[in-house]
């Protein structure tokens, strides 16, 4: 095995390694900003049935 077949393995294996860290991390960035997004949309569905029960049950008008 010449020293240029070597290099090329450890090259190949290096940028491996590297292409997994990095999906890796963009995944988990991906899946970070879909469970915000999740939050966020029931967090506004919430916000819109208190404020619906709470305007049903005070119905005194100013």
């Amino acid at each position: 095995m010449s020293k240029s077949t070597l290099w090329t393995v450890v090259g190949v294996v290096v940028a491996v390694l590297i292409a997994w860290f990095l999906v890796d991390l963009l995944f988990s960035v991906v899946w970070l900003i879909v469970r915000i997004g999740f939050v966020a949309v029931v967090a506004v569905i919430v916000f819109f049935v208190l404020r619906m029960l709470f305007a049903r049950g005070s119905s005194h008008s100013d």
